[in-house]
């Protein structure tokens, strides 16, 4: 029996890259997954079959974790389905295809795009999961932050803001969620081999001189930190952020 058996997951941005990753491994632990995303339906498609291969359920559907009404019919879908809502992943965000700029340079709706989906996304699933988790009288919600709020980022000013936006936001809510028995955690990936990092740089030539551990991060690297803080394990850690770089950033 998984360390999840019995818990329902809700994965945001669940078409590829990190969110399929989180749903194959929560699943493997035991849980029955919700599986969103805002525009990649066919990779929702794959994600929801992998979890299907593992043997657990998956309830699939389109979410723009900006949108208050989405995000609220997400969380009464879950409930509806399976009954209970046990673990919340925000890991949806804006990144994908995103050009560096200089600030001066950003555009504003590009910037408040940004906000929406990475800062504003995470609170409204929060909310929207919320009232189901205080029910219950736990719950645990894993938010992705980001390395670049550690170490900034060149033309990418808006991007940084939007994780050092959801590092606060764990903070914040940490203290009005653990009343109610629910933890809520940040995870900081440095950058990582998926699709959306390949939009972005050639990986094959990543400097990784300033990695430790001397080589790309994968999404695997990640699953293990996830799993742990969705768990019983973690049920005395709130309001951290926990870096998952291979040591590029160190606090």
């Amino acid at each position: 029996m998984g360390r999840l058996e019995g818990r329902v997951a809700v994965v945001t941005g669940a078409g590829k890259g990190l969110g399929r990753a989180f749903c194959k491994r929560l699943a493997q632990d035991g849980a029955d997954i919700v599986a969103v995303t805002r525009a990649d339906l066919d990779g929702l498609e794959q994600t929801a079959n992998d979890v299907r291969e593992l043997g657990r359920q998956v309830l699939i559907a389109k979410v723009d974790v900006s949108c208050e009404s989405d995000t609220r019919a997400m969380a009464e879908q879950a409930v509806e389905k399976f009954g209970r809502v046990d673990i919340l992943v925000n890991n949806a965000a804006f990144f994908y295809g995103v050009k560096r700029a200089p600030f001066t340079e950003i555009e504003v709706d590009q910037w408040d795009r940004m906000m929406n989906t990475n800062v504003k996304g995470p609170w409204l699933c929060t909310k929207a999961v919320f009232p189901q988790m205080k029910a219950q009288g736990k719950g645990k919600i894993i938010n992705l932050a980001s390395e670049v709020f550690f170490t900034g980022s060149h033309g990418f000013a808006h991007y940084v803001a939007s994780k050092g936006g959801v590092i606060g936001l764990t903070r914040a809510l940490a203290v009005e969620l653990g009343p109610h028995g629910i933890c809520i955690n940040a995870v900081a990936p440095g950058f990582t081999n998926t699709e959306a990092g390949r939009s972005l740089v050639d990986v094959d030539k990543y400097d990784t001189t300033r990695t430790p551990l001397k080589r790309l991060q994968q999404p695997e690297d990640l699953i293990g930190i996830v799993a742990f803080l969705a768990s019983d394990d973690s049920d005395f850690i709130t309001g951290q952020t926990i870096l998952v770089d291979g040591g590029r950033a160190m606090h």
